[in-house]
């Protein structure tokens, strides 16, 4: 896999490690997440809320969710479309935060190929806190343990090889906001 582009969210995190060839996990904060996507912070209120489903367009049984959830297996055995009235939302194809994330904004998601799952497993899901600040800081490196070349990004990149010249990214350091990593150009993957 290869990362190509570049977005920051409003939040707050710690140390974001990225070891290539990328293995199914890399470690952000204490949950686990696969593949890092971006988009910019929304305007965020406090109510947080979005409806799961069993049924494409919004049919069959849902369950609905405001708060972080470890573990949506009680609740549903299948996901196919998801309603979210606020906030954005990470959700995660296992239990515990693990396995695919897919980043989620307000909006509604008729059938889980729209928020870009590979199936229809979600297993649980968590809430971007909002983070008042306008930094965004980020460094990426060539090589594992934050080595080689590093180049620093303060701002979206559709294109991180139009500005970073080394074709793997091995390591990052998230300073400040929240930064979520496509495979494809402009915002794609």
């Amino acid at each position: 896999m290869v990362v190509c582009f570049l977005h920051c969210y409003k939040v707050k995190t710690n140390c974001l490690k990225i070891h290539y060839p990328f293995s199914n996990y890399v470690q952000l904060n204490q949950y686990k997440v696969s593949k890092m996507q971006c988009g910019k912070a929304m305007n965020l209120c406090n109510k947080k809320h979005k409806i799961f489903y069993e049924d494409r367009n919004f049919q069959g049984r849902h369950y609905e969710c405001s708060s972080v959830c470890a573990d949506l297996s009680p609740y549903f055995s299948c996901c196919n479309s998801i309603r979210v009235d606020s906030d954005c939302w990470v959700v995660y194809e296992r239990p515990n935060y693990m396995g695919y994330q897919y980043v989620l904004s307000s909006g509604e998601y008729p059938h889980y190929q729209r928020w870009m799952g590979f199936s229809d497993n979600i297993g649980s899901c968590c809430s971007y806190p909002y983070f008042s600040s306008n930094a965004y800081r980020m460094r990426i490196y060539e090589r594992p343990d934050f080595g080689g070349q590093m180049m620093e990004f303060m701002a979206d990149c559709p294109f991180v090889y139009d500005l970073f010249c080394y074709r793997d990214i091995h390591s990052c350091q998230v300073m400040d906001g929240y930064w979520i990593f496509y495979e494809h150009p402009n915002y794609r993957g």
